[in-house]
């Protein structure tokens, strides 16, 4: 199968997945104003991360199509008005892509000799292209033609795993091993998590009720923000440990003064600034030491803050009120700029 195929399959499902995610969480928004429970949507997404599950690429695969099957139906209005749906299909995807996307990769990259500098940039590609239609396509047909494009992006993975399958039966693996070096977590990388998770576990809430917006604006500032991080990377810019944080917390007060399109081009430059305090991070845990591991170990520990985050923020909005969690959000990006750069002082 020509590379190029490969990277597009591999692309259009990083696409579907992220279309499914972000229409789901507006779904869900619309269901509940209660912001805990939408803060239950991304630490459902996040749980599957941190947990020793088995990498197998077929079954993965087809728990991805089982969830988006569910979330047609949730869509379509066959399962009712129950918020307990939907957070099941986004824990299912969860799952589904846990299992198959990491032995997956890898296997493109073994068996078929794809690079992986084309595999993360088409993944990149792939987020950037869903977020996107998480805001093109709700105009047109709602959360049922967003659901029901996720599932069709998806579908160009099968002959590409059924090849896989038939080249080596034996590729679909076992369960994840994660030595004690890996099961180390950073705590930089876990208050950073803390950061974010509490941040977009409510954006949709934001969007809807705070910024009277709707599906498109989500998506735009999804996109946007996606677009920041990949200039950061593009634009190899460097930033002092603290500044990035601080930053941001002057885009969020930005974003209260500045609406419509003003507020949504804000998140370009809080995205880069987001990806550099991540490479700020990975950079400073071990500067001698192999860079992609420390990658590693900083995504499992930001999944476990972003999952406590997700929580912790839905809590405090429940009984604040949204508007009452803005403050501590600020409060939360403006000590996060004194404290990381001293834990990463200590850590050497």
């Amino acid at each position: 199968m020509h590379r190029r195929l490969l990277t597009l399959a591999w692309s259009s499902s990083q696409a579907g997945g992220t279309l499914a995610i972000g229409a789901t969480a507006w779904l869900l928004s619309g269901l509940t104003p209660s912001p805990l429970v939408n803060g239950m949507l991304p630490a459902l997404a996040t749980l599957p991360l941190l947990l020793p599950l088995p990498l197998r690429i077929r079954l993965g695969y087809l728990i991805q199509l089982l969830s988006l099957l569910l979330l047609l139906a949730v869509a379509s209005g066959l399962l009712g008005r129950s918020v307990l749906s939907p957070l099941l299909g986004i824990a299912l995807l969860a799952v589904g892509l846990r299992l198959a996307q990491e032995p997956l990769q890898r296997q493109l990259h073994g068996l078929w000799a794809v690079p992986i500098g084309e595999l993360r940039a088409g993944a990149e590609a792939g987020r950037l292209v869903g977020n996107l239609l998480t805001a093109l396509l709700f105009p047109l047909g709602k959360a049922l033609l967003q659901l029901g494009s996720a599932l069709v992006l998806l579908l160009p993975l099968a002959p590409v795993i059924g090849a896989l399958q038939a080249g080596n039966p034996c590729l679909q693996g076992s369960a994840a091993h994660l030595d004690s070096e890996a099961l180390r977590l950073e705590p930089s990388g876990v208050l950073q998590g803390l950061l974010f998770g509490g941040l977009f576990a409510l954006l949709p809430l934001w969007v809807r009720q705070e910024a009277a917006g709707n599906c498109f604006d989500f998506g735009l500032v999804l996109t946007a923000y996606g677009l920041g991080r990949t200039g950061a990377e593009a634009w190899g810019l460097r930033l002092p440990p603290r500044l990035p944080y601080l930053l941001m917390a002057a885009v969020l007060v930005a974003t209260q003064f500045v609406g419509g399109w003003g507020a949504v081009v804000l998140f370009v430059p809080f995205g880069l600034l987001a990806a550099l305090a991540d490479t700020s991070l990975a950079i400073g845990m071990d500067p001698a030491g192999d860079l992609q591991r420390n990658w590693n170990r900083l995504e499992r520990s930001s999944a476990l803050g972003g999952l406590l985050g997700s929580l912790g923020m839905g809590l405090i909005a429940q009984v604040l009120g949204l508007a009452g969690s803005l403050p501590i959000q600020l409060l939360a990006f403006l000590g996060a700029g004194a404290l990381l750069p001293l834990l990463q002082r200590l850590r050497r």
